[in-house]
């Protein structure tokens, strides 16, 4: 019984010195957390305005679409270095266009709005049908889909680590500038 000595403690000296890492751990992301009190970005397309919108016989869209993103920090304490922006914007579940959009840093309480432009022509299989009935109810069910690459700055410390949120926007425009039927802005989620 005595034999065994400090071989037979090693496990359980291992396993006391995991769990106190990890409460340790726990209570600093807890206390950082109190601190920092840190929220999500809050994301929304306040425009939308579509000017050209047709798909040919051939199944060719014909399209010119400009968006303002509202990208909103609400923390009192952490800024956000935006690396790389994509939004991706789609047609009956159909990627018709891409564009990538400038870097920025954006401090703690602060909105900027960005002005993607979605221009061109990009054959769409299937799309007619979806494209009938929204052309007869006067708007045009669209997608936006943002993929993100940010840091956070505290203070004066910019932080390594990279995040990579990935936000989606549903949201209806009328093809033209008819006031009587406006675009609506539309929050984005997270997904």
């Amino acid at each position: 019984m005595g034999s065994c000595g400090i071989i037979c403690c090693l496990p359980k000296c291992i396993c006391k010195l995991i769990f106190s890492v990890i409460v340790f751990l726990g209570i600093l992301a807890l206390i950082i957390w109190f601190i920092l009190r840190p929220n999500l970005l809050q994301i929304r397309v306040d425009d939308a305005s579509l000017t050209q919108f047709n798909v040919t016989d051939n199944n060719v869209l014909h399209y010119n679409l400009a968006l303002a993103l509202n990208l909103r920090n609400p923390n009192k304490k952490i800024g956000f270095h935006y690396d790389q922006i994509e939004a991706r914007v789609f047609y009956d579940g159909q990627r018709f266009d891409s564009v990538m959009l400038t870097p920025f840093y954006q401090g703690h309480k602060n909105t900027t709005i960005l002005h993607p432009v979605f221009q061109g022509q990009r054959l769409l299989p299937s799309v007619q049908g979806e494209y009938n009935k929204d052309k007869t109810d006067g708007k045009f069910k669209l997608k936006v889909k943002l993929f993100l690459k940010l840091g956070f700055k505290v203070g004066l410390v910019n932080f390594p680590i990279r995040l990579k949120p990935r936000a989606k926007c549903a949201f209806e425009v009328p093809l033209g500038s008819n006031p009587a039927t406006g675009f609506t802005p539309k929050s984005c989620t997270f997904f």
